[in-house]
């Protein structure tokens, strides 16, 4: 039997390992925390009863995932659900902007002539997305399956965020825009700006934004759980510093950062490599503040009370120039804010009337202010009142997310700066971007293709390397 260790249990990791031991490749997983699960764990962080997700919330990429779908998790205990509405944005003046897993519905929602331009943009991508996932979750460099979808959706993801929106002709649905390209972390004016909004609206309508029932950390207890079910062991507490601390293998694989993976790897990493990645990028960072709310969120908008995920921050422009002062390492009076509030597809996560509210702020890189006020009044400018419902609360600055998770660097979330050569090319100019140099020895975290998310595709695409290498 061929053999592997995969260090590191986050999402990537995680899934790496399943599909490993799925192809019957003995597997052994390595985790420093006394946890498995990374940014997919979850945990009663306020008052008892209340779940709230540590990190990953919604998982739009993570449903009909080549890295999950296939692997039968539901028989592990993983379910998805869903609000009754994905996304709703609300504005100071105005209704709110209203996104659904229906195209039409959310067209109807945006009016006639925001909705028509948003059905021209999203329309055709949204039908094929199914297809295209086939291509955007494999690495660029890869024979593609739908060479004319993919160039067609190509063509407009690597565009700015900001001259995309031009052609979104209401205020409503280019702040709808922007908050879904604010994902993304990156200045609106960069070219590929706009392709993190193009593929989660695109995935919105495609597959909707679930969640997972009982808390995100239900995906790695369930990915966990296949993995020992197939003969692999995993062992946790236990922190890896270098290569020679790890048992004898075919194949290792670092669910790490680029920098911690030429930490390890030391000597052994050929110099190009090692350079490479300790010029890797990272972007800013996140503060979290999770909340227990008696009789949940009263937000002015009403779409918003029925909404999974909610995001703060006002119009494109307003939006932007947040974007752009985080990314200058300046902190925004008004930081741009993504709400979840999972417990209106999952109810079990609330305990009687009170309920657990997922928000956090973008914040510039190893920010060490508090952002707790910030985050709470954009919260009073669109949901007055909330302040004497909070009944408790906790939260974690940029450097707690890195103390808590080392591959969050200086509080990124998503494990590398979206510049426009990264989001091309990330960890390095590769043909197998997996492949680090060392025969046998793979990079499977975030800082992979396709990037962050509980999908699993970066522990994906490096098993199949392995299985190649094997």
């Amino acid at each position: 039997m061929s053999t592997a260790v995969v260090v590191g249990s986050g999402p990537n990791g995680l899934a790496c390992a399943a599909n490993l031991a799925a192809r019957g490749v003995g597997v052994t997983v390595i985790e420093a925390a006394e946890r498995v699960g990374g940014g997919a764990r979850s945990a009663e962080l306020t008052v008892p009863g209340l779940i709230h997700d540590i990190c990953s919330a919604s998982h739009p990429m993570s449903v009909e995932s080549p890295a999950l779908a296939p692997l039968g998790l539901d028989r592990y205990g993983l379910e998805w659900a869903w609000a009754e509405i994905d996304l709703v944005h609300p504005l100071d003046a105005g209704p709110a902007a209203v996104m659904e897993r229906s195209l039409e519905q959310t067209v109807e929602w945006l009016g006639a002539e925001g909705g028509a331009a948003w059905r021209r943009l999203f329309g055709a991508p949204s039908r094929s997305f199914g297809r295209l996932c086939e291509d955007i979750l494999r690495p660029i460099v890869h024979v593609p399956r739908h060479p004319l979808l993919l160039a067609r959706f190509g063509a407009q993801a690597a565009l700015p965020a900001k001259a995309l929106a031009r052609g979104l002709k209401t205020a409503q649905a280019r702040a709808l825009f922007a908050g879904v390209a604010a994902h993304g972390y990156a200045p609106f004016g960069r070219p590929f700006s706009a392709s993190v909004a193009m593929a989660l609206v695109c995935s919105c309508h495609r597959f909707g934004w679930p969640v997972a029932k009982g808390g995100s950390g239900a995906i790695s207890e369930a990915l966990a759980a296949f993995v020992l079910d197939h003969g692999g062991r995993i062992e946790t507490g236990r922190p890896v510093s270098s290569l020679a601390e790890l048992p004898e293998a075919d194949a290792v694989v670092l669910d790490l950062v680029p920098g911690a993976v030429a930490d390890i790897a030391g000597q052994r990493l050929p110099a190009r490599v090692a350079r490479a990645y300790r010029r890797y990028r990272h972007g800013p960072g996140a503060f979290k503040v999770d909340l227990a709310v008696e009789g949940g969120v009263p937000w002015r908008d009403e779409p918003a009370r029925r909404a999974g995920t909610v995001h703060l921050g006002g119009g494109f422009e307003e939006i932007a120039r947040a974007e752009a002062d985080v990314n200058r390492g300046r902190m925004p009076e008004r930081p741009f804010v993504l709400v979840g509030q999972q417990y209106l597809a999952d109810p079990s996560r609330s305990a009687g009337d009170v309920h657990p509210v997922w928000a956090y702020a973008h914040v510039p890189a190893g920010y060490d202010g508090d952002a707790t006020e910030a985050i709470v009044g954009q919260f009073e400018r669109f949901a007055p009142g909330l302040r004497e419902r909070i009944v408790a609360k906790a939260t974690r600055s940029a450097p707690e997310f890195q103390a808590y998770n080392a591959n969050y660097v200086g509080g990124d979330i998503i494990g590398g700066a979206n510049d426009p050569i990264q989001t091309a090319i990330r960890p390095r100019f590769a043909l197998d971007p997996y492949a680090t140099g060392i025969p046998g020895v793979y990079i499977c975290s975030a800082a992979t293709p396709p990037g962050a998310g509980a999908h699993g595709m970066g522990g994906y695409n490096a098993a199949l390397s392995v299985l190649s290498h094997l």
